[in-house]
């Protein structure tokens, strides 16, 4: 090694324990996702229960504010973990490397659905998701025919589908910050959107105008942003009948004596259903790791190993037991490795 750089080593390890020195955390600090949140927060719990580290502290923030926080810098000022239901964006990527956030350990934990619920009082909906991007969109196309947009002028669910009730359109749902609105909008919005040709060719010759077009939300008081707190939706939904309400499959699980999913495309959002893929609106959760805060702040590796435990996250584990759908033994075994290896599988196109 020469003598420069010597010099750079030595002075990032300087660095290094400068950022670390000031107030050793003694707890692992998570944010991230509402919907991996509750599977988070029952393995730290275990983990707290279980071994002579301290229970780590875990903030629901949404997917985008976890990463904008866990992206912020290393040391103890900043998050070990994020919790993500959809995986980082090439900009989020980019934006922890700006900030010396630069190997980041990707595991992904299981799979989840996204329920269209109502209370369980009310008729259980069924809906194609044409129906439901017609009546979210911001601006859909004229029902005249022609192929131009409008602004959306569905005020009922019998006007977007003869066949549904005569029912104001009342949604509650996630903010923009929230994975699982991304996930919404990309397998239901765009799905939906894509059921007209003229639109669908979009993608191919105008992908802005496309993505602007499928997924857009309307912002007319039909689409009700709820924050990123799931329980409450199941609250307001109680109260509300005649309301619908957009979160993970957990939260069905959880609350499925107040609460019923809608049929989508003709599958119910099942534990089976997800698993297989037959539902069609399911997608990967995920948790991302600091691998520079490994062995400073105490317990990180370990809280990992209780994760990527068969009694957590097997399929007889207790994460299955909280609604989370456990990926195949295979994928199992394959992030397994990455997190024994803290193999940092995340890159910035610039490093």
């Amino acid at each position: 090694m020469t003598k420069k750089a010597i010099l750079l080593v030595v002075a990032l390890l300087i660095v290094s324990g400068q950022v670390f020195a000031q107030a050793a955390r003694d707890y692992i600090s998570i944010v991230g996702s509402s919907t991996v949140y509750p599977f988070a927060t029952v393995v730290a719990e275990t983990f707290g229960k279980t071994t002579r580290f301290k229970t780590p502290k875990i903030e629901s923030t949404g997917s985008g504010g976890g990463f904008k926080l866990f992206c912020d810098g290393i040391g103890v000022k900043h998050p070990d973990i994020t919790d993500a239901s959809r995986a980082i964006k090439q900009s989020e990527i980019e934006m922890c490397a700006a900030n010396g956030v630069t190997e980041i350990v990707e595991v992904k934990i299981g799979y989840d659905g996204i329920v269209i619920a109502n209370a369980k009082k009310a008729a259980q909906l069924e809906f194609s998701r044409k129906d439901l991007y017609l009546a979210l969109a911001k601006n859909v196309p004229d029902p005249q025919g022609s192929e131009k947009l409008i602004p959306n002028p569905y005020k009922t669910w019998k006007d977007v589908n003869a066949d549904l009730p005569d029912v104001a359109i009342e949604v509650l749902g996630p903010p923009p910050t929230s994975g699982t609105r991304d996930a919404f909008v990309e397998l239901v919005m765009e799905e939906g959107c894509n059921r007209f040709n003229w639109i669908a060719t979009l993608e191919k010759t105008d992908k802005k105008q496309y993505q602007s077009v499928c997924h857009t939300i309307r912002e007319d008081g039909v689409y009700i942003e709820a924050g990123e707190n799931d329980n409450l939706i199941v609250q307001k939904l109680e109260t509300n009948p005649k309301a619908l309400g957009i979160f993970g499959y957990s939260f069905l699980e959880q609350n499925s004596d107040k609460v019923q999913g809608s049929i989508v495309d003709q599958e119910l959002p099942t534990f089976e259903a997800i698993a297989d893929g037959s539902y069609p609106v399911s997608r990967p959760l995920f948790i991302y790791v600091k691998k520079a805060h490994v062995g400073i702040i105490p317990g990180i590796q370990e809280f990992l190993n209780e994760f990527i435990s068969e009694r957590a996250w097997g399929e007889e584990g207790y994460l299955s037991d909280k609604g989370l759908i456990p990926m195949p033994s295979a994928e199992r075994a394959h992030y397994t490795e990455n997190v024994r290896q803290l193999r940092a599988n995340i890159f910035s196109d610039h490093q």
